[in-house]
């Protein structure tokens, strides 16, 4: 519990905040007036200014908790520009390729930070993540995933690359990154090299952005249909509002990877 002692006149030691363990002693080398304004700025600057140092010692925070569902990650509204020529955009269908429109909707995306120089990018429009598999395909998650972490790193002519941080080469441990080759393709993570253009993005912020930490799911998780309709249903009021439609696509649908190829399944027997 923390009490309160009142303050001495004399040059006793002034007890400030305490608990019953540990004991914070502040010695006045001479009296004090508490009603003189040097001392009021004395005691202004113990309580505002080392709210810090007390909460640390006393091991209490001093501060009203936040609300854990307000916004707590400041991230950025952005487009990435491909040295190759390309903006990084996100087609309807989940597929991923470049466009050379720099005023798409496709082409913006939600720059989230997850951990230290590690990013989510999520598409504005439709709300889904990029992310990359274990064969080095890229492709879309409604969930957040292991798999949807990138590390950003500043190369050395100052752009910016974004490597998987979950696979790399066995045997080299060289990193997988996200990459457009010449034709605005999407590349395999393992065929693109950090020193070639394929590589080097350029963000070109538009806006700051607050976001709620995104909620991680195990890799292959599926989106429980009664929460894929509701997102659905959730988008198409959105846009027959006129607002940005949030495209809902589930996991469980085939992942549009490499440039938008559909990973293959095998048919249904016709019944």
């Amino acid at each position: 519990m923390i009490h309160f002692i009142a303050l001495s006149w004399r040059t006793d030691p002034i007890v400030l905040l305490c608990n019953r363990k540990d004991l914070i002693y502040i010695w006045v080398s001479k009296p004090q007036d508490c009603s003189s304004p040097k001392s009021m700025w004395f005691l202004w600057n113990i309580f505002s200014k080392g709210t810090h140092m007390l909460q640390c010692l006393c091991g209490k925070s001093l501060k009203k908790n936040k609300n854990p569902s307000d916004p707590q990650l400041k991230g950025i509204v952005t487009r990435l520009y491909c040295r190759q020529g390309y903006y990084l955009q996100m087609n309807p269908d989940g597929s991923l390729d470049g466009t050379k429109d720099d005023s798409s909707n496709s082409s913006l995306f939600n720059l989230i930070p997850v951990g230290l120089r590690v990013v989510a990018i999520q598409s504005v429009k439709s709300g889904l993540y990029i992310a990359m598999n274990g064969e080095g395909h890229l492709y879309t998650s409604e969930l957040f995933t292991a798999e949807c972490k990138f590390k950003e790193s500043v190369f050395e002519n100052y752009y910016v690359i974004y490597s998987s941080m979950l696979y790399r080469q066995q045997e080299s441990g060289r990193a997988w990154f996200l990459g457009l080759n010449k034709d605005g393709q999407a590349m395999k993570g393992n065929r693109v090299k950090k020193t070639k253009p394929a590589a080097h993005f350029l963000p070109k912020p538009l806006e700051v952005a607050m976001y709620r930490e995104p909620s991680l799911h195990d890799v292959g998780e599926t989106v429980p249909k009664a929460a894929a309709a509701a997102a659905a249903a959730a988008a198409a009021a959105a846009a027959a509002t006129g607002a940005v439609a949030a495209t809902s696509k589930s996991t469980s649908e085939p992942a549009m990877m490499n440039g938008g190829k559909p990973v293959s399944k095998p048919d249904k027997p016709a019944t």
